[in-house]
């Protein structure tokens, strides 16, 4: 079962260089892990450090939700009220924001500026769009949170997460900034590699605890300031402290959670299709299973996260079950292809489910991890159902 989703991912179509799952209930829990985190082929282990990425927004959304439930945060209140860098953003509410109502664009690319200072000065000059039937999900909002969350609680947002989450709950390894002394046992991020039309550039040297996401890089470079919508590192055994923790109304009421998990951006588009279904932070369920991040067998009032390095997670508190994975899909890997004008995956040498490897300039084979997303519901949901006794 969950044995054959590791295998799958990391030894059959190798799209991930390790793995690791855990899925259950608030009393119990399922585990399986496998491959290997660094270019040295160390084994994965129950104390691997990964980077969770965007699932570093759960928390933040979290955050928002406890502060909100103790009355530090009026989510009516225009995001200038606790955050008034946001200058065009007064017509605003920090429920907006959270939920992706409104579209967040800044004029730059955060991670082409040059030093912390000026990407803080390009984020704070964002300005509100209609969403229309674009996508609505984007990292912007979760880094204007940072700050609406900072106002009102006057203390960082990495104090903030600590107080509010990693304490009550007992999650003592989970980190803005890893340890140094625990950076060994970090997953890597090294050597990723893209393809966007005719350039083909291979990212190396990432340090292992050091951050993929580059807007975070560029937000906090040092990796001391938790910028919202990545950035966190941990263990397998402090997320599922967290989901447990969830499910357990430790962190917030099955009230407060089902509001968080209310769809906010989500409707019928004229030509039959659907947009985006988001809530407070986070996926909420799609009419559409293909597209969506919550799986087949969690209801409404679930939520789920995915994060680009290879990470997943979905939490239903109303059917008392949780599953993530963590892994990485960065490590040697192909990551990225856009194809040249005219050419399909299989020019390049994939399947059509983006799997296989590319013949790289002076480097021989490299493993793709293309699209893997959109296997996750095959190979892996249908193994966590069937470890949990669920129609998939």
């Amino acid at each position: 079962m969950l044995e054959q989703a590791v295998r799958y991912f990391t030894q059959e179509s190798r799209s991930l260089s390790c793995m690791s799952i855990a899925c259950g209930t608030e009393n119990s829990v399922l585990r399986a892990m496998g491959g290997e985190i660094d270019l040295f082929g160390r084994p994965v282990r129950e104390d691997s450090i990964f980077d969770l990425a965007s699932l570093s927004k759960l928390f933040t959304g979290l955050t928002a939700m406890r502060l909100r439930a103790a009355g530090k945060l009026d989510f009516d209140a225009p995001v200038t009220h606790y955050a008034p860098q946001f200058k065009n953003l007064n017509c605003v509410t920090v429920a907006q924001t959270l939920g992706f109502e409104v579209a967040l664009h800044t004029l730059e690319r955060i991670d082409a500026q040059p030093d912390a200072k000026s990407a803080e000065t390009v984020l704070f000059a964002c300005t509100p769009h209609p969403n229309g039937e674009n996508r609505a999900y984007s990292d912007i909002h979760a880094m204007v949170a940072r700050y609406i969350l900072e106002g009102a609680s006057g203390s960082s947002l990495m104090e903030c997460v600590r107080q509010e989450i990693l304490v009550p709950l007992g999650m003592t390894e989970t980190w803005c900034s890893v340890p140094q002394s625990f950076r060994e046992r970090c997953v890597s991020c090294d050597r990723e590699h893209r393809i966007e039309g005719n350039r083909w550039t291979v990212r190396e040297g990432i340090l292992p605890g050091t951050c993929h996401d580059p807007k975070a890089r560029a937000m906090s470079p040092d990796g001391r300031d938790f910028c919202g919508h990545a950035g966190l590192f941990a263990t397998a055994g402090d997320m599922i402290r967290l989901c447990q923790g969830i499910l357990r109304e430790d962190i917030l009421s099955i009230e407060d959670l089902a509001e968080m998990a209310r769809n906010r951006t989500g409707f019928r588009k004229k030509d039959g299709g659907w947009t985006q279904h988001l809530g407070l932070l986070c996926y909420v369920k799609h009419p559409v299973q293909y597209h969506s991040e919550v799986p087949v067998y969690m209801g409404d009032k679930a939520l789920a996260l995915s994060g680009f390095a290879g990470n997943h997670l979905a939490i239903d508190p109303e059917r008392g079950i949780f599953e993530f994975y963590l892994g990485s899909r960065v490590l040697n890997r192909l990551t990225v292809l856009v194809p040249e004008e005219g050419k399909s995956l299989a020019d390049y040498g994939l399947a059509p489910d983006g799997t296989g490897c590319v013949d790289w300039p002076g480097e021989g084979k490299v493993i793709s991890s293309v699209d893997f997303v959109h296997l996750k519901d095959r190979h892996y949901h249908t193994a966590v159902a069937e470890a949990l006794g669920l129609d998939a």
